[in-house]
């Protein structure tokens, strides 16, 4: 005899889903961090962590607010549909279509009300429905012990993709950050700061300051600091790879020390440390577009 349906496992066992989805993808979210340039004051990752799981009571409340609005009544209308058709369960196929049906008119009326556009309404319909559908499709089995079996195989992957994708970044697997290799030939032009100081760099290894910063331990990247403006004579250090090659820039009246390398191949930056060394935050400038 076909178990009967038991539509608050249903809510609890897609609630799960939808905190495990959450969680696997702030698992993805940092993975993708690491194979991208760092910005210029690096996060704060104890007070990252602190937001995220303070937060996550309200992730909860969310995925039963959801799975209660969206995904039990997908369920409900496969089950009369199976009904319909001579008491058959229905194929698991029809609880996307069921799901998209619910979701359109307030992802719909949100979106013409707030005159968005096609395209990313598209994507965000696309993505809640696929989202969803996972949790009823998860939850619609009838067989027991189905809370328990969710919640220790969704653990699994999301501590799996975790511990591979760490593993991943630490044997090259996956392409973790790394500074473009400039060379002598990518420098001459104008490389620009946030606020529009420049170096002009050229082809003979001159180059020009103007209003370039000087910071003191304790500025902040984006912080003011002592301008510094003149003329000098440039020089590139290869290193021993990318990570170490230099900048040093010699103008009288202004000193800084050797210019580190970040950004990436099309948008190259060169860079200093502000603050007590390994403080994580940087001053940076970028080539202007057109530099040559």
């Amino acid at each position: 005899m076909r178990q009967k349906r038991s539509y608050g496992r249903i809510l609890l066992v897609s609630t799960l889903v939808g905190n495990l989805e959450v969680a696997l993808a702030v698992v993805v979210a940092l993975l993708y961090v690491h194979t991208q340039p760092p910005p210029d004051e690096r996060p704060d990752y104890a007070a990252v962590a602190a937001a995220v799981f303070s937060a996550w009571p309200l992730v909860a409340v969310i995925a039963f607010l959801l799975t209660v609005v969206f995904v039990l009544p997908a369920v409900a209308l496969a089950d009369l549909l199976g009904r319909l058709l001579g008491g058959r369960e229905a194929p698991w196929w029809v609880l996307p279509p069921m799901v998209a049906t619910l979701l359109a008119p307030p992802v719909l009326g949100f979106a013409a009300y707030n005159d968005a556009q096609t395209r990313p309404t598209l994507i965000f319909w696309a993505s809640a429905t696929a989202s969803l559908s996972v949790g009823a499709l998860i939850a619609r089995p009838r067989y027991p012990g189905l809370l328990r079996r969710v919640a220790l195989w969704g653990t699994a992957v999301v501590a799996g993709t975790g511990l591979l994708g760490a593993l991943g970044l630490t044997a090259g697997l996956l392409p973790a950050y790394e500074p473009p290799a400039i060379g002598p030939k990518t420098m001459p032009g104008s490389w620009v700061d946030h606020t529009g100081g420049t170096l002009l760099f050229t082809s003979d290894g001159r180059v020009t300051a103007s209003g370039v910063g000087r910071h003191r331990p304790g500025d902040h990247p984006s912080g003011p600091s002592e301008r510094c403006s003149g003329s000098g004579t440039w020089s590139y250090e290869p290193g021993r790879d990318v990570r170490t090659q230099k900048i040093r820039i010699d103008v009288p009246g202004c000193t800084w020390p050797a210019w580190s390398v970040g950004g990436t191949a099309r948008q190259p930056r060169i860079q200093q440390e502000v603050g007590d060394p390994g403080s994580g935050k940087f001053y940076r400038l970028r080539k202007a577009s057109g530099g040559s």
